[in-house]
């Protein structure tokens, strides 16, 4: 399929599409005899599978490791595993750290909430 019905199908903009070519998430699409690019339902199922990580976070040096990994079923998922509680561990992190900055510029609920350090935090 060309990258229209590819984005379509996957709900993957276009841009987006090419950004994960040029960054060699996804492979090197066939070409047709008019050298229009096609793309194979593989393709798709790996472009869902980057917008699933992204959806999480993952940088994508993350989601090259994992891909790497898609491409080799038969390797040890020990690597898999400590990078999966890596990216958990600093968005526990994160979350520590949001939650604390939030709630320590809040001193009372009985603020307008104009005025609500909180919200000037979070949004920061």
């Amino acid at each position: 399929m060309k990258i229209g019905g590819l984005s379509i199908t996957t709900g993957v903009p276009i841009d987006t599409i090419r950004h994960c070519e040029r960054e060699s998430l996804l492979p090197e699409p066939a070409r047709s005899k008019s050298n229009n690019r096609h793309h194979s339902a593989d393709h798709g199922q790996r472009l869902s599978f980057i917008r699933h990580c992204r959806g999480r976070d993952m940088t994508l040096d993350e989601i090259r490791v994992l891909l790497r990994f898609k491409n080799a079923p038969s390797a040890d998922c020990g690597e898999v595993n400590a990078l999966l509680d890596e990216h958990i561990g600093h968005g526990a992190q994160r979350v520590r750290e949001l939650c604390g900055r939030c709630r320590s510029s809040c001193a009372s609920c009985a603020t307008p909430a104009a005025a609500c350090g909180a919200l000037s935090i979070a949004a920061s």
